[in-house]
């Protein structure tokens, strides 16, 4: 990932309603959650919640998939985890046991949507 691209992802990140988002989202797994149930769990109304998806999604933090008549959206956890790649890739000047902590955090979930909140208050 280049410093352009990692760029654009804090951008995203950096509101807090998209911040707040994302965190649900990767919270919900691969099943992802409908759009109006992002809007009620963040408190916003559908049309501000569509906003921030709409941004999420052309960053490439998130992705939508039409089930019957709702949108299901669900965490990019390949772009979550190159995000993290990029900021630990040249962790502690070749010392990699100081970066220890932070990596096992990184590694938490596994792809079939089990792991461990970071957070167990929003879990």
């Amino acid at each position: 990932m280049d410093e352009k691209r990692a760029t654009d992802l804090f951008g995203a990140l950096s509101q807090e309603t998209r911040l707040k988002i994302v965190r649900m989202l990767v919270v919900a797994g691969p099943d992802g959650m409908a759009a109006g149930a992002v809007a009620e769990a963040a408190g916003v109304s559908p049309s501000n919640v569509s906003f921030h998806l709409k941004e999420l999604e052309r960053v490439g933090l998130v992705t939508a998939t039409r089930e019957s008549r709702s949108i299901i959206y669900t965490a990019a956890y390949d772009h979550l985890a190159d995000l993290i790649r990029f900021l630990m890739e040249d962790c502690c000047a070749g010392r990699p046991e100081i970066c220890a902590p932070a990596t096992a955090v990184a590694q938490c979930c596994v792809p079939d949507g089990r792991g461990t909140s970071l957070n167990s208050e929003t879990a």
